[in-house]
């Protein structure tokens, strides 16, 4: 496996979990409007919103965009790729929009503002990612596969584990696939 290959394997994960993220929203909007209360959500229990959060923190910021941080991006500038002004400067921006979203689902959990705070900034998060994910699968990835090569990027995978089991530990990816299944089940049957 190639690291493109596997960051486009995980965007698998993260739109799937993004999907989970727009149903839960509809199910709080539901929820309000048929109690009129701002803080009707019980039909989705807080533990879920924060192994949601857990995911996003970790799988996605922490070990994916660190993948891509840490590891592809440097190789792309090396490669000759622009930071500032060109494709990693925009994907680094949109990380750190990503991250603001993500803390403020985290204070509207927190009781800042409640599940009504958390719907705005999971939307503004789900899309932000869906636009982000196309672009790199349809351009960045594109890029490396083509400047970089599969040897490279075989290379750059087995550093991409290595980072993996530093910054996550073992056993974890697989903890959020099992979390992507049981959310699905819950949120995305129809």
């Amino acid at each position: 496996m190639t690291a493109t290959e596997d960051l486009r394997a995980e965007h698998e994960g993260v739109l799937r979990m993004l999907d989970i993220l727009r149903a839960i929203v509809v199910r709080i909007n539901a929820g309000q409007a048929e109690s009129g209360q701002i803080d009707a959500g019980q039909a989705v229990p807080v533990t879920h919103l924060e192994s949601i959060l857990e995911f996003l923190r970790v799988f996605v910021d922490k070990c994916h965009h660190g993948k891509e941080e840490d590891i592809l991006f440097p190789a792309l500038e090396q490669g000759g790729v622009t930071r500032e002004g060109g494709p990693i400067g925009v994907m680094l921006q949109e990380h750190a929009l990503g991250r603001g979203h993500i803390r403020d689902m985290g204070a509207a959990l927190a009781g800042q503002g409640g599940l009504s705070a958390f719907v705005a900034p999971a939307l503004a998060y789900a899309e932000l990612l869906t636009q982000h994910i196309a672009k790199e699968n349809n351009i960045l990835f594109v890029m490396a596969d083509r400047l970089l090569g599969a040897p490279a990027l075989t290379q750059m995978h087995e550093a991409f584990e290595r980072l993996e089991a530093e910054r996550i530990g073992p056993g974890r990816h697989e903890a959020f696939h099992r979390l992507l299944d049981d959310l699905a089940a819950e949120y995305l049957a129809a």
